[in-house]
């Protein structure tokens, strides 16, 4: 599935280069019409994150998401500094069909666990950020990839798969903002060893051809940012190519 996604910031679509908010560049876009047009072009899902309630959790955009739920024209995951049992539920309330956590599932995966348990795994996206080091180990980046957690993609995952984890999106660090194509083998090497994981491919897509490398590795999902923002083709052509045989 094609998966297009926003950042927002104060209710403005941007884009930050490898997570920098030093390294923004915003687009002059309404997001309630960047929902309206990707959804016309067939979007099923929408994947927010809200830059703002990172940085501040009373900053949350929580008026603004609603407003793009309400339009009713897809399903929407959202995230960005997800801390506590009250930003999930208050997101879910709002009618997001999922959360995406990042940070907190490494730093306290107990308490992250008991939102599995609590609310279901349909309802939680893990967002795994890794860098990869000379050795190939998959390693998780926490904290706007400031800090390198010592915590390995595929260790975390084993613990999470005790409380159903589901959905999981990943991205190479190396390669998001660079329009130069996604880690295909990181995606194919990680279907392989849990392929009860609905695998979601982030960062480097700048072309139909890096969609159509990632058809290999059979991920569930393939998230689309900066490429479809800046014309490099558009949400149609993305679904046209991963549906094509």
């Amino acid at each position: 599935m094609i998966i297009p996604a926003i950042d927002l910031i104060d209710g403005s679509v941007v884009r930050l280069y490898q997570g920098d908010y030093e390294q923004k560049t915003q687009y002059e876009f309404d997001p309630i019409d960047v929902v309206k047009d990707y959804a016309a072009q067939g979007a099923k899902w929408l994947h927010i994150v809200d830059l703002t309630g990172a940085k501040d959790t009373n900053k949350r955009q929580l008026s603004l998401i609603q407003r793009m739920v309400e339009t009713g024209l897809m399903q929407f995951q959202a995230g960005g500094g997800i801390r506590s049992e009250n930003d999930v539920k208050q997101l879910l309330d709002i009618g997001v069909k999922r959360v995406v956590i990042g940070s907190l599932a490494v730093k306290q995966p107990e308490l992250v666990k008991s939102w599995f348990e609590q609310y279901g795994p349909e309802s939680i996206v893990l967002a795994l950020d890794v860098n990869i080091n000379d050795n190939g180990d998959k390693m998780i980046a926490t904290h706007g990839w400031q800090e390198d957690s010592g915590v390995s993609l595929e260790a975390l995952l084993s613990d999470f798969l005790s409380v159903g984890a589901k959905h999981v999106l990943c991205t190479d660090i190396s390669k998001d903002g660079t329009l130069q194509g996604a880690n295909t083998a990181l995606y194919q090497a990680m279907q392989a060893e849990f392929p009860s994981v609905q695998w979601q491919a982030s960062g480097g897509i700048g072309s139909l051809d890096d969609i159509r490398a990632l058809k290999p590795a059979n991920v569930g999902g393939v998230i689309l940012g900066r490429a479809l923002l800046e014309g490099k083709f558009t949400v149609e052509d993305a679904i046209n190519v991963w549906q094509s045989e």
